[in-house]
C-alpha cells in the first residue's frame, strides 16, 4: 500500500465529526480535515454506514479490498430440541419464538448475545453467522478512505460501525459520525480522542447542538464546535458556547464558492488552499484540547 509517512513525528490522533443534525456540513469538513492532513498518513472512516458517501468525494481512489461483517446468529438442532421455551422466554429482543413444533428465529432481532445457547438444556443451539454489510477500503494519493455500506433492510448498523473502525489504522483518524445522537452515532465517537461538533448558527443547530454536547459529556469524550454557514441565522450558538464555556474552535461562512463546488463532490479545500492550512491549524488547536 501506497501511503505517505507520518511527517509530523506525533503520536495517532482520533478525532471524530459529528452533528445533533443533518445538513450541517458534517461530511464537508471531515473530508476537508483529512484531506488537509493526508500528509500525516491520515485515514478517514465514513461510519454512516446507511447512507456512506465519503468515497464519491475521491472518484479517482484505488480500490484496496473488501470485507463481510458478520454477526452471530443461533442455529437450532430441531432434531434434539424439546421445544421447552427457554431460549425464547430468556431472549432480551424477541428474536425467538417457539411454536409445537418448531423453533422461529428472527435474524434481524438478535444481538448475537449467546443467551439462548446458554440456557438450553439439550445443547440444541449453536452459534452461525451472518452478514450485516461490507467494509470496503481505498486510497487517493497520501488518504487512505474506509466505508461501510449497510444491506438493505439491516438494522443493526453498530457492528458494522465497528468494523469500520478497526479497519481504519493510521497517524490520524478522521471519524466521520452518522447525524443525530443514536446509537450510531455513540459507536462512532467512541474510543476516539476527541469530538468536533458542527453545527449552524440556526435555533434548530443550537437545539442538537445541546443534544449532541450532553450526550458528549456523559461519554467523557473531550469536544469543541465547527460553526459552518456562519453569517445566516442569529447570535443564540454562540451565547450559549460562552455561557456552557464550550470552545469555538473555527467557522465557514456562509458561501455560495463552497456550496457550488461541495454540490459538485469537489472538496472545497482542493481549490481554496489557504483553507487547507486552516484544517491544519484547526487539528493543532484540538491537539492542544487533548494535552
Amino acid at each position: 500500500m501506497n501511503r505517505c509517512p507520518n511527517l509530523s513525528g506525533s503520536k495517532s490522533l482520533k478525532i471524530s465529526i459529528a452533528s445533533g443534525k443533518g445538513g450541517t456540513g458534517k461530511t464537508l469538513v471531515a473530508t476537508s480535515l483529512a484531506v488537509s492532513l493526508a500528509d500525516r498518513g491520515a485515514v478517514i472512516a465514513d461510519c454512516d454506514v446507511e447512507e456512506p458517501n465519503v468515497h464519491l468525494f475521491f472518484p479517482n481512489k484505488q480500490p484496496l479490498g473488501k470485507k463481510e461483517c458478520e454477526v452471530p446468529v443461533p442455529i437450532v438442532d430441531e432434531r434434539i430440541c424439546t421445544h421447552c421455551g427457554l431460549c425464547s422466554d430468556n431472549c432480551a429482543f424477541h428474536a425467538m419464538a417457539v411454536l409445537p413444533q418448531k423453533v422461529l428465529v428472527f435474524q434481524e432481532l438478535c444481538h448475537g448475545c449467546g443467551a439462548c445457547a446458554l440456557v438450553c438444556p439439550m445443547n440444541a443451539i449453536s452459534e452461525g453467522r451472518r452478514s450485516v454489510g461490507e467494509v470496503f477500503r481505498a486510497e487517493s494519493g497520501c488518504l487512505e478512505i474506509v466505508w461501510g455500506d449497510l444491506k438493505p433492510g439491516e438494522a443493526r448498523t453498530v457492528p458494522l460501525i465497528r468494523s469500520v473502525k478497526d479497519e481504519a489504522k493510521g497517524d490520524v483518524v478522521i471519524v466521520d459520525c452518522p447525524p443525530g445522537t443514536s446509537c450510531s452515532m455513540v459507536e462512532s465517537v467512541r474510543g476516539t480522542d476527541f469530538c468536533l461538533l458542527v453545527t449552524e448558527s440556526t435555533p434548530f443547530g443550537l437545539y442538537d447542538l445541546n443534544l449532541a454536547l450532553r450526550t458528549l459529556e456523559m461519554m467523557k469524550i473531550p469536544q469543541g464546535v465547527l460553526v459552518n454557514k456562519s453569517g445566516i441565522g442569529d447570535r443564540k450558538v454562540y451565547e450559549y458556547l460562552e455561557k456552557q464555556k464550550v470552545s469555538l474552535l473555527m467557522e465557514i461562512p456562509f458561501s455560495r464558492t463552497i456550496a457550488e463546488l461541495y454540490s459538485r463532490g469537489i472538496i472545497f479545500v482542493e481549490h481554496m488552499p489557504e483553507w487547507k492550512e486552516r484544517f491544519a491549524a484547526l487539528a493543532e488547536k484540538i491537539e492542544e484540547q487533548i494535552a
